[in-house]
């Protein structure tokens, strides 16, 4: 059991780091050859940010274990919603911006729905997987041309990721990230799948809540740190395109590599969670801006947001305890 958890532990810390070293090596190396700045942040900093999801992944499905990469990608969005985002609101509100409500919000509810749609059959096969990858591409083309028409957009994204684009050394961390992303993943899918047979839980239990919980702690800590210099609205912008890439590069995975028969509680719990926590998050954003311009005020989410989400959190996780059988 102790080797398990700490593939598992050290898994998840050389995910992590491995993860930025390899998004900063690509994004350095696509910047010298010539790759406009924009185009870098929207595809290979956006999509790498999912780098430690999708590689986990790719892994448990390699390994015939579908069903705890299923759970990696839907649990790190109720992670990012209600644990990330309603912990940030209790360090700082957030002052948003139209966009989220007009823009980046109903793209992430449109691909959720589609996202229901194709696994209420209670299968992810290839098509489903193939249908997910069009909705990526067509939702990168829209990011793109969004940012070109928004000078804003354009700014965030490049001032943002200034510093993945100027890496140094570009290829030791493309290829020493990449090694290290595959090695880390594949110890912790195996400690992992080990905990979930020494428990007698599910896979999709272990991916729900030690995997995407573990794989959502560098999205926490940077919105935790960006709401403490003043810059909460960060983290809402994090949490709707995490979200949107786990959805569309993540979850298409298991279907492409290894279609396989959904568990259950997945159709039962978790995807209606996920589907019930996004549609509250876009409830507190109309509600946010109805309320400000009844007031003529700045659009500014509240802490009982936050407390609202956590409480949610609390409920779900709860939930997932008395599933396993170790509730009282």
């Amino acid at each position: 059991m102790m080797l398990n958890i700490a593939a598992i532990v050290i898994g998840i810390m050389i995910l992590i780091w491995s993860s930025d070293q390899f998004v900063e090596g690509a994004a350095s190396i696509a910047r010298k050859l010539g790759v406009s700045q924009l185009i870098i942040g929207m595809t290979i900093v956006s999509i790498g940010t999912s780098a430690p999801e999708i590689v986990v992944s790719v892994m448990a499905a390699l390994d015939g274990a579908g069903n705890l990469a299923v759970g990696n990608a839907l649990g790190s969005n109720i992670a990012n919603i209600s644990l990330v985002l309603g912990i940030t609101l209790l360090v700082a509100p957030l002052l948003l911006r139209s966009s989220y409500l007009n823009r980046e919000f109903p793209l992430l509810f449109g691909v959720t729905v589609i996202g229901a749609i194709l696994v209420v059959d209670g299968e992810l096969d290839l098509f489903d997987g193939l249908v997910l990858l069009a909705c990526l591409a067509l939702a990168l083309t829209k990011m793109a041309r969004d940012a070109q028409q928004d000078n804003l957009i354009a700014e965030e994204l490049t001032a943002d990721h200034a510093a993945e684009m100027s890496a140094s050394y570009p290829w030791l961390r493309f290829i020493g990230g990449a090694l290290l992303l595959v090695a880390s993943s594949r110890a912790l899918v195996w400690g992992a799948a080990n905990i979930a047979d020494t428990l007698g839980v599910s896979e999709l239990i272990i991916g729900l809540t030690i995997i995407a919980i573990g794989t959502s702690l560098p999205e926490l800590a940077a919105s935790v740190a960006s709401a403490k210099k003043g810059h909460a609205e960060i983290a809402l912008g994090n949490v709707l395109g995490s979200n949107l890439f786990n959805l569309l590069a993540v979850l298409p995975i298991p279907g492409l590599l290894a279609p396989l028969v959904l568990d259950t509680s997945v159709l039962t719990r978790d995807y209606p969670v996920m589907l019930a926590l996004t549609a509250l998050l876009g409830l507190a954003l109309y509600l946010t801006f109805r309320q400000a311009r009844a007031q003529q005020k700045p659009p500014i989410m509240g802490r009982v947001w936050g407390v609202i989400l956590l409480l949610c959190s609390v409920c779900y996780y709860t939930a997932l305890i008395i599933d396993t059988g170790y509730g009282l």
